[in-house]
C-alpha cells in the first residue's frame, strides 16, 4: 500500500472514502482514483460480481477495500452499511453519492412503479447516503459529501424523465443542506459535481424501450475524467459546485440564456442523439444487478471507447478557477497599468 500524500492526516493511511455505485462505471473509475492516493475505500452497491472486481482494482491500485452490498432505495440498509465502515475504519472522511438508475423511454412509456423505482434509487439513495454520512460527520464536525450530479440536474431531456426528475431533486436537496451546514458553522462540507456524458456501461444495463441501443449524447467523456473531478471535489469541498466537460458548461449555460430555444432543439435532436442501431438491452438493472449469479463484471468503461475523450481544456479550468481568477486579475491589472501609462504618456505630449 502506498503512503500518505501531502494533506492526509499524520500517522493514517489516507482517508476513509464511502463511494456508492461503484461496481461500475463512474463509481467505479472513483473507487480507483481515490485508491491511487493511498486512501481506504468502502464499496457500496448490488452487483456482487462488480463489487468484487472493484475490490481488486482499489487493492492493486494501492488502496484498502471493503465490500458492502446494499441497496441504496433501504433507508436502514443503508445507515447499516455506513455503521459498518465506521466499524471497520473508524470513521468516515469522504461519502460520494453516485448510484442511480433509469429508464430510457417517453414518460408515458415509464410505469407508474419504475418511475418511482428510479427515484428511490438516485434522489432517496443520495438523502439516505447523506444522512447516514452525516451521522458520522458532524459529531467530528469534519468531512466531505460528494454529490455525483449531470448537466441534466439543470436541463431536462427527452427520454430520461424519471432520472432527469431525480437529477433536478438532488441538486434542490444539496442546495438547501449546504445551507443549513453554513448556519450552524459546521466544517463539514458538500459539493455537487456536474457530468458530461460518459462512456460507461450503463447503456447496456439500463431499461430501455427505445427502437434501438441506448447510448449517451455526444460529446462522450471517459469515466476517468469524472473521477479525476470527484476526488478533487472531495479535498475541496468549499466550493459548492463543479461543471465538468465543456458540453455541460454550454448546456447550462445555453439553459440560462435561452431555454426555449434548448426545449425545441432538444424535440428535434434529442430521441436519435441517444440511441444507436442495435436491440435494446432488455430489463437491465431496475430490480435486480446486472452482474446477477450468472452475470459477468462490466468494469468502468462503457462501448464507447473508440470517440470517448480523455479530458480536456475546460477540465484544468474546473479544478483550477481559483488560479485562473488570479490570473484574470494580474491580466487586469497589467491592462489597467498599460492604459494609466499610455493616458500619461498622451497628456506629456500634449
Amino acid at each position: 500500500m502506498r503512503g500518505p500524500r501531502k494533506g492526509d492526516l499524520p500517522g493514517r493511511r489516507g482517508r476513509v472514502v464511502v463511494v456508492t455505485g461503484a461496481s461500475g462505471g463512474v463509481g467505479r473509475a472513483a473507487a480507483r482514483a481515490f485508491a491511487a492516493r493511498g486512501d481506504r475505500v468502502a464499496l457500496l452497491a448490488r452487483g456482487r460480481e462488480g463489487l468484487a472486481g472493484a475490490a481488486d482494482e482499489v487493492q492493486r491500485a494501492g488502496g484498502e477495500a471493503l465490500v458492502v452490498t446494499v441497496d441504496m432505495a433501504d433507508a436502514k440498509a443503508v445507515d447499516d452499511a455506513a455503521q459498518q465502515v465506521a466499524d471497520a475504519f473508524g470513521h468516515i472522511d469522504v461519502w460520494v453519492n453516485n448510484a442511480f438508475a433509469g429508464v430510457f423511454a417517453p414518460f408515458t412509456e415509464v410505469t407508474p412503479d419504475e418511475f418511482r423505482r428510479v427515484t428511490e434509487v438516485t434522489y432517496l439513495g443520495y438523502v439516505f447516503g447523506t444522512r447516514a454520512a452525516l451521522r458520522h460527520m458532524l459529531p467530528r464536525d469534519r468531512g466531505t459529501v460528494v454529490q455525483v450530479g449531470s448537466a441534466l440536474a439543470y436541463r431536462g431531456i427527452p427520454l430520461q424523465s424519471a432520472y432527469c426528475g431525480a437529477k433536478h431533486a438532488i441538486q434542490g436537496f444539496n442546495e438547501s443542506l449546504r445551507c443549513e451546514l453554513l448556519h450552524r458553522g459546521s466544517r463539514v462540507r458538500t459539493t455537487m459535481v456536474q457530468l458530461p456524458a460518459l462512456n460507461t456501461p450503463q447503456f447496456d444495463w439500463v431499461l430501455n424501450r427505445l427502437p434501438g441501443r441506448a447510448r449517451p449524447v455526444a460529446p462522450v467523456y471517459q469515466p476517468e475524467v469524472a473521477a479525476r473531478a470527484i476526488v478533487h471535489a472531495a479535498g475541496h469541498g468549499r466550493r459548492r459546485e463543479y461543471w465538468v466537460g465543456g458540453s455541460t458548461v454550454a448546456t447550462l449555460i445555453a439553459n440560462a440564456v435561452v431555454p426555449g430555444v434548448l426545449d425545441r432543439y432538444l424535440a428535434r435532436s434529442g430521441f436519435e442523439a441517444q440511441q444507436d442501431e442495435g436491440e435494446p438491452a432488455g430489463q437491465g438493472n431496475l430490480w435486480t444487478p446486472a452482474d446477477g449469479p450468472h452475470g459477468r463484471d462490466f468494469g468502468a468503461h462503457g462501448r464507447f471507447d473508440q470517440e470517448a475523450v480523455g479530458g480536456g481544456p475546460q477540465e484544468w479550468a474546473s479544478r483550477n478557477r481559483g488560479r485562473m481568477g488570479a490570473g484574470g486579475a494580474v491580466v487586469a491589472l497589467g491592462a489597467l497599468a498599460t492604459a494609466g501609462l499610455r493616458r500619461r504618456r498622451r497628456h506629456a505630449t500634449w
